[in-house]
């Protein structure tokens, strides 16, 4: 995907109502196909295509948005009662949007019958690290 077509660089001019915060680095949207109610990204204004790419001041600003974000939805939810924070870096990784972006994802007692392992079960048979 090159920047003319990224849907994350194109998104302040056909779509800037889904942004929901924003500072002089990054921003931050609700997932367009959320996998839990509150699901967000925080997504680094510049198109820079993975988060190893970022420079400090981006990191600092996508860092303090992942905490402001958090704070904000459990405030709104009472019901979460935790949080997965992702990134897909890389084809072989998932990712389809090759412009760098951090997954919230909020979670709550009950949404998965165990969740133990969390992100391990990026990779389903190597999830369980205990018996």
């Amino acid at each position: 995907m090159n920047l003319k077509n990224c849907p994350f660089c194109d998104l302040k001019i056909l779509d800037p109502d889904r942004i929901v915060s924003e500072n002089e680095f990054s921003f931050v949207i609700q997932d367009a196909f959320p996998v839990t109610a509150g699901h967000s990204l925080v997504i680094p204004k510049r198109h820079v295509s993975d988060y190893f790419f970022l420079t400090p001041s981006e990191i600092e600003s996508t860092q303090l948005h992942i905490k402001e974000q958090k704070q904000f939805l459990e405030i709104n939810d009472p019901s979460i009662s935790g949080f997965n924070i992702g990134i897909n870096i890389g084809e072989a990784a998932g990712q389809t949007i090759f412009h760098c972006h951090i997954h919230i994802i909020p979670r709550r007692k009950g949404d998965t019958d165990d969740p133990s392992g969390g992100v391990r079960h990026v990779i389903p048979e190597k999830g369980k690290y205990i018996e």
